[in-house]
């Protein structure tokens, strides 16, 4: 399978796969009795891997969301506990969330661990600050967990090649989500619009230049190692319970 062919098979699961545990009530739950706001945690434990800086900084990481939206959940985020708790936690939660969710037996995740976790450590970070960050966290050993840390490194990855991709084409941000996924077009804090007609065709190239950049970075995976990766990729996405 070629570099490019890979990112497009695994779409699905590198994006999907690990957002659940972003939105699980468990996850929500332990957030509020923390005494975290409305959905400060998500920004305070995704992006908690940049460390304690500005918010004007992690708003540009974020590329998608209204930077009103992201400073004062940065900012409140902060006063319950540091960034490098919060970023622990989220990904304690990554873990909790497969435990209770993702079959011990039907994925051999110690061959997806291994599989991503190459993409990951031969990956180029250049204009992806949180999977730089996240890559820096320390790696579970349990395979199941080592495997959801590593696709959820290879989702911010992938994040930052589409966010690239968009600006690249010239779309407008609030655009983008609008097009894409209007139904939480007000958590991203844009307000409903219409979208210009070339939208469309600009979209449709910015997703083929993702894969392209994409592909560049699964391109350490050759033979059999690709297609086991999209393989198990996949089926891990299509086993959770």
């Amino acid at each position: 399978m070629m570099p490019e062919d890979l990112a497009l098979a695994t779409t699905a699961p590198v994006s999907q796969l690990t957002s659940k545990f972003m939105a699980d009530p468990q996850t929500l739950s332990w957030a509020a009795e923390q005494g975290f706001v409305n959905i400060d945690f998500y920004f305070g434990g995704r992006l908690g891997v940049l460390g304690d800086t500005r918010p004007e900084v992690v708003a540009a990481a974020m590329t998608f969301f209204n930077p009103e939206v992201v400073h004062p959940a940065w900012e409140g985020a902060g006063k319950v506990m540091s960034r490098e708790a919060a970023a622990a936690a989220f990904a304690g939660h990554a873990y909790r969330w497969a435990d209770e969710h993702l079959p011990d037996d039907a994925i051999d995740w110690a061959r997806l661990a291994e599989l991503a976790g190459a993409i990951v450590n031969a990956a180029f970070p250049s204009a992806a600050p949180i999977f730089a960050g996240w890559r820096e966290l320390e790696v579970p050993a349990n395979d199941k967990h080592r495997a959801v840390h590593h696709l959820n490194g290879l989702r911010e990855l992938r994040m930052a090649r589409h966010g690239a991709a968009v600006v690249a084409k010239g779309i407008d941000v609030a655009d983008a989500v609008m097009h894409s996924t209007p139904w939480v077009i007000g958590v991203y804090g844009w307000p409903e619009h219409d979208v210009p007609a070339d939208v469309v065709t600009r979209w449709e190239e910015a997703e083929a230049l993702t894969n392209q950049a994409t592909g560049l970075d699964y391109a350490v995976l050759q033979g059999r190692d690709s297609n086991d990766f999209a393989h198990l990729a996949n089926a891990a996405l299509n086993a959770i319970t």
